[in-house]
């Protein structure tokens, strides 16, 4: 499948490179001043400030005085009688919960295949035809995609890029790679606090309909922990969203606690500072298969068959919603891997225990014949 994968290239060179060169005065030898030279250097510098000041004075005086009662701030307030009197206007949704221009997180413990879902939700805003969307999350609207991809090695990409596209119908892969820009960032020190990366990412996504930061721990250098350092990371993120009109999704890994628990669901499972979560409009978790559920849930509807006894429940992830701020109510979806990685939707149901009851029975009486 051909798809718009940019290479370690001039392009992204440009976007993350240090132009400056710092400034060295080691070597520059200065005779040190005399007192009666600084007394003589302050009282020059305090008469030429007099001397500007009054200049500066006289032209204020000269220059017509701005209206300020017609000052505006820099946020206008709602109409709130607007607001009373005409209909609001319609929630625009990337997918289920997650509102378009807002900053939401995806959460999972390592080699879940958080990305691996991510890849395949972006070429689901991607296409812009029908064929493409592979999680079966049937967005409303679709658009350009920029995902920066600081994870994962470029060949590693393209290898779940082509195993994608063996699902995906022709002219939905042609539509994904038009508005799909998948940005092997390994390795490249992007840092979302620093201005010059920000507005470039900015500069970047304007005009995008999503961007991803695949994961957040690989593109900052704050104390993760800080409830303060992690509020001012999102921040910058809401401001990304707000002045490129994209909304903006970063990857995040799950605590200790709730990996080993298996509680990766909950809303605080992200590792780190609360502000994290607290601070983000939407979170989604993707979630491997417990024992529990293996033994109660199956895809083999013909012969009640369930997870735990065909024992292959490690392929399959549980995609859920922890936290929406302005949607109803989300049924959890299971996808089951296939080959390649490639996660296609799975209909489990629950094995009921009284019929589940009478084929051991059955099977019992038959062994004892």
């Amino acid at each position: 499948m051909a798809t718009d994968i940019v290479p370690q290239n001039e392009e992204v060179e440009e976007l993350y490179r240090d132009d400056e060169e710092p400034l060295y005065i080691d070597d520059i030898h200065v005779e040190p001043l005399t007192d009666i030279e600084i007394a003589a250097i302050n009282a020059r510098a305090i008469a030429a400030a007099a001397s500007q000041d009054l200049v500066q004075v006289q032209d204020d005086t000269k220059q017509p005085q701005p209206d300020r009662a017609k000052k505006k701030s820099l946020v206008e307030p709602i109409d709130i009688m607007s607001a009373f009197q005409n209909e609001p206007p319609e929630l625009d949704f990337v997918w289920p919960g997650f509102l378009a221009g807002t900053v939401g997180a995806l959460v999972a413990p390592g080699a879940t295949g958080k990305s691996f879902w991510t890849l395949e939700a972006v070429m689901a805003v991607a296409a812009a035809v029908a064929g493409g969307d592979t999680l079966e999350l049937n967005p409303d609207k679709h658009g350009k995609v920029i995902y920066l991809a600081a994870e994962d090695p470029e060949a590693v990409l393209i290898r779940r890029v082509h195993a994608i596209g063996q699902h995906i119908k022709p002219e939905a892969r042609q539509s994904i790679a038009d508005n799909l820009k998948l940005m092997p960032m390994l390795g490249r020190r992007l840092d979302i606090m620093s201005e010059r990366h920000l507005h470039r990412i900015l500069e970047y996504g304007t005009g995008a309909r999503l961007i991803v930061l695949d994961t957040l721990s690989r593109i900052h250098t704050l104390d993760e922990n800080s409830n303060g350092d992690m509020a001012r990371l999102i921040s910058n993120l809401e401001y990304v969203a707000k002045n490129s009109g994209a909304s903006v999704l970063y990857l995040h890994h799950t605590n200790k606690a709730s990996a080993m628990s298996g509680n990766g669901d909950m809303q605080q499972a992200g590792r780190g500072a609360s502000s994290l979560i607290d601070n983000a409009r939407w979170a989604g978790y993707v979630k491997k298969m417990t024992t529990e559920e293996a033994e109660i849930l199956t895809d083999r509807p013909f012969d009640k068959l369930t997870i735990a006894e065909q024992g292959n429940a490690d392929y399959f992830i549980r995609f859920g919603i922890s936290k929406q701020n302005y949607s109803e109510p989300f049924d959890d979806k299971w996808y089951k891997r296939g080959p390649g990685g490639v996660l296609l939707p799975a209909e489990l149901v629950v094995v009921k225990k009284e019929k589940r009851a009478k084929k051991e029975t059955k099977e019992d009486e038959q062994a004892a014949y």
